[in-house]
């Protein structure tokens, strides 16, 4: 059995890292577990909100990209545009935020230690995981989170499920903001990463090959044509995750283990770094039940507005729309925006 600690982290992505950071801020003394060793991929829109990037910077944690400076919506013929309020996000790619985290933590002193969490007993006095022991666990292993199941926290989602892929092409960015292109049945999200590399995401209800989904976006697929792909295309699905709730005993959930409505509002990461900033808390003051309200706070903005999008663009004359929309009330899409760039906390 390794020696106690304060915190155990089951997770060493960037929700599992960032607490990490934050409970070692607090004196605690915490070991991340993580079965990879390397760093880790994942199939997201890599675009950090203005808030998203300003959590980071307090971490001390500055990862290396491309500047975003708003939000663009694209249908056939129509464009609608804001910039962020708050001054620019970046363009991330997700192995470089993520190295650039797990290097904040290493030099922080907090161990990182390769393995899987499968089992958790808890009494009194703290945690037993696997051979090791704490006095309080977060699990922070992700969308499919097993210790999320194990625990008795899994909830069916409710609503048809979606699915994202995403690629990156090597190609110069065309625009310094992030594309969102609406079809039928799908979005793609483009997202400048740097000066020579542009990701590409398709969320869809659809379940179809990469290149299949994206014929849906001719103008985006003319833009692209040529270009070289520059990573394999990865996949994540279904997106949308329930659990009853985040605190059973000793063990809080973070990041996506904790819940995930959709990706289509792109505050992912953002949500994750408030999260880790709250748990650690919680765990500090010896008050995890806190940290359930906590969550409930910090995500109900995301929740309202990416729940009423979701279910408001489901019917397809709806999604038809939403361009013609956004153009025609450019006050209404800006306010949007800003409320998703705005710092969660």
């Amino acid at each position: 059995m390794s020696g106690a600690v304060d915190l155990l982290v089951a997770g060493g992505g960037p929700a599992g890292l960032a607490t990490a950071l934050h409970a070692s801020r607090l004196g605690l003394s915490v070991r991340v577990v993580e079965p990879r060793e390397a760093v880790i991929d994942k199939a997201c829109g890599e675009g950090l909100m203005p808030g998203a990037l300003a959590a980071l910077r307090d971490l001390g944690v500055d990862p290396a990209g491309h500047p975003i400076t708003g939000i663009a919506y694209c249908a056939p013929g129509r464009r609608a545009e804001t910039s962020f309020a708050a001054g620019p996000g970046r363009g991330v790619r997700r192995t470089v935020l993520h190295a650039a985290l797990r290097e904040a933590v290493l030099d922080a002193g907090v161990e990182v230690a390769t393995g899987r969490v499968r089992e958790v007993r808890q009494d009194r006095h703290g945690v037993t995981a696997d051979g090791d022991r704490a006095r309080y666990l977060v699990a922070a292993d992700g969308l499919h989170s097993p210790l999320r199941r194990s625990l008795g926290l899994e909830v069916r989602p409710r609503g048809r499920p979606r699915w994202g892929q995403r690629r990156h092409v090597a190609l110069a960015p065309w625009t310094d903001r992030v594309e969102v292109h609406w079809a039928r049945d799908a979005e793609a999200y483009v997202t400048p990463v740097a000066d020579d590399l542009v990701g590409v995401a398709v969320l869809s209800s659809r379940r179809a090959p990469y290149e299949e989904l994206l014929g849906a976006f001719p103008a985006l697929q003319e833009r692209l044509a040529g270009a070289e792909a520059a990573s394999t295309t990865r996949g994540a699905g279904p997106l949308r995750q329930s659990a009853r709730r985040r605190v059973a005993g000793r063990v809080l959930l973070v990041g996506d283990a904790g819940g995930y409505v959709d990706a289509l509002t792109g505050e992912g990461v953002a949500l994750a770094l408030g999260q880790a900033a709250a748990a650690a808390r919680a765990v500090a003051a010896s008050e995890p039940a806190s940290y359930e309200g906590e969550w409930r706070r910090l995500t109900r903005r995301y929740r309202w507005l990416t729940a009423g999008l979701v279910a408001a663009t489901t019917p397809r004359p709806a999604r038809a729309a939403v361009v013609p929309a956004a153009v025609l009330l450019p006050p209404l899409f800006a306010a949007a925006v800003d409320a998703l760039a705005r710092p969660v906390g």
